[in-house]
């Protein structure tokens, strides 16, 4: 059966009810409102109707039925992405997975766990404690985020420099392809046969299949963790820093860093004691045995004073290292109480070009009057620079974007990339002519093909369309940052 024989939405909705309970098949305006965004709230619009499926059978149905009559499908996890890849299309199906909320097994002596997608990151470490265990990956919306959306996005995290992304940590997955059939990719051994898959699958942002099921790898809690604070009186010094500990061949668990606004804002949120004086702060984490972890806090301590450190100081408990964690997790509700709206980005740049980076972004906030709060993993180079402003001035959202547009090429030009665990989604999408070529985009939209050849799944993100490449390449770069922002219609 064709699209031209597809059901009304009165028709859709029966069908829909005819396996999933009515009251979790929605297609009122009202009752679908908190669906219509992700974490970035900027890009919203309604789905046509909204499903939430509580079996993996169900899954499989809502895709074979939107298969049969090319209804656009996006899947949606917790919803606390940041580059609206969860956003609804309009003429679509949107798949909620928040039902499939359960820790299926833990195996202490395999390390491992089997999760349903929409199972908490942090909920993982938390059952795993019991055995000495824990999940590695840890985004600062780990008390929210569900692990369906961190494959979706191989989201990272504070200790992500040590321990690694998602795509590091995961041994299988379970996918609904886009036909309604149920497929497993990867293993819980050593290695599986044929194509690595699961690298693919791994950030593909729900454009080749809708996972139902991960297992992912356990690691024990080591025998002592300890952070170290080191305050600097400019960036440049901080950055340098950075560098200074990989050079000396140690790997933090995590190291991380902050610019005076976001220590502001986030001491005066998390009550951590931050030095509010500092221009730029630096957390690293140490971890591993109790001679290990002694020797290396201070060498790098050693390291900070010498590289211009103005102050340090060493966590002496449990309770304190978590204390300096929450602060440097807590910056973005922090920098939310000091400005009405703030738009939070995502590139990734060579270590060796952060101080170079940092002092090109402040040219940046001057030039279009917008205040810059930085936090990022700078163990891996990974920026999150939250740019400040008032979407009820007129002009003030669209200099925005234009400013974190211009911070993307940034990161490009130094060598970097523009996302690095946040997604494309619609967000990022023009970005993707300038780090990609057209023969780099014809292969992405190979992949698109052979798993979703009629292109329903999650439509108009995260890969440019074609024909429209070469006119994003063209615009004048303030003309479709200021006035042609991309709508859903316009890349699907």
């Amino acid at each position: 059966m064709n699209q031209s024989q597809r059901p009304d939405k009165a028709a859709l909705v029966e069908l829909f009810r005819d396996f999933i309970e009515p009251q979790y098949v929605i297609n009122d305006e009202e009752t679908q409102k908190p669906f219509e965004c992700d974490g970035l709230s900027v890009y919203c619009d309604m789905p046509l109707i909204t499903v939430l499926p509580k079996t993996v059978e169900q899954v499989c149905e809502v895709m074979r039925i939107c298969y049969r009559y090319q209804i656009p499908v996006v899947a949606r996890g917790a919803g606390t992405g940041l580059c609206a890849g969860a956003m609804p299309n309009p003429d679509g199906v949107l798949l909620v997975l928040s039902r499939f909320k359960h820790i299926l097994d833990i195996d202490p002596l395999a390390r491992s766990a089997r999760l349903q997608p929409g199972v908490r990151n942090l909920a993982i470490s938390e059952a795993a404690r019991q055995y000495g265990l824990y999940y590695g990956p840890d985004p600062s919306s780990q008390i929210a985020c569900s692990i369906g959306g961190n494959v979706a996005e191989n989201s990272g995290g504070v200790h992500c420099l040590k321990y690694g992304l998602t795509t590091h940590n995961l041994l299988k997955v379970e996918m609904v392809t886009v036909e309604g059939d149920l497929i497993t990719i990867g293993s819980e051994g050593l290695d599986s046969n044929g194509f690595d898959l699961m690298a693919l699958i791994t950030g593909s942002e729900g454009l080749l299949g809708v996972i139902t099921e991960v297992t992912v790898k356990l690691l024990p809690s080591p025998e002592k963790a300890q952070v170290i604070m080191a305050a600097f009186d400019n960036v440049q010094t901080a950055g340098d820093a950075v560098g200074g500990v990989i050079a000396k061949g140690i790997i933090p668990a995590g190291l991380e860093m902050m610019d005076s606004p976001a220590i502001i804002a986030a001491e005066a949120f998390a009550h951590a004691g931050y030095p509010i004086d500092a221009q730029a702060l630096l957390l690293c984490e140490l971890d591993g045995s109790e001679a290990e972890v002694q020797e290396q806090i201070a060498e790098v301590e050693q390291l900070f004073i010498e590289l211009g450190a103005t102050t340090t100081r060493v966590s002496q408990s449990e309770a304190e290292r978590a204390l300096l964690w929450k602060g440097r997790k807590s910056a973005f509700p922090a920098v939310g109480r000091i400005s009405p709206d703030y738009y939070c980005m995502d590139g990734t740049i060579p270590r060796s070009q952060l101080a170079h980076v940092l002092t090109e972004m402040q040219k940046l906030s001057d030039e279009y009057g917008l205040r810059v709060a930085n936090v990022f993993h700078a163990g891996d180079g990974n920026l999150h620079p939250l740019i400040l402003f008032d979407a009820n001035v007129p002009g003030e959202l669209e200099r925005t974007e234009e400013f974190g547009s211009r911070i993307l090429e940034l990161c490009v030009k130094v060598g970097g990339c523009i996302t690095g665990e946040h997604g494309v989604g619609v967000e990022k999408i023009r970005q993707m002519t300038i780090q990609f070529n057209d023969q780099e985009l014809t292969q992405f939209h190979a992949i698109k093909h052979a798993f979703d050849p009629i292109g329903t799944l999650n439509p108009g993100k995260g890969i440019p369309v074609l024909k429209r490449c070469q006119e994003y390449r063209t615009l004048d770069r303030t003309q479709h940052n200021h006035d042609s922002q991309p709508q859903q219609g316009d890349l699907a």
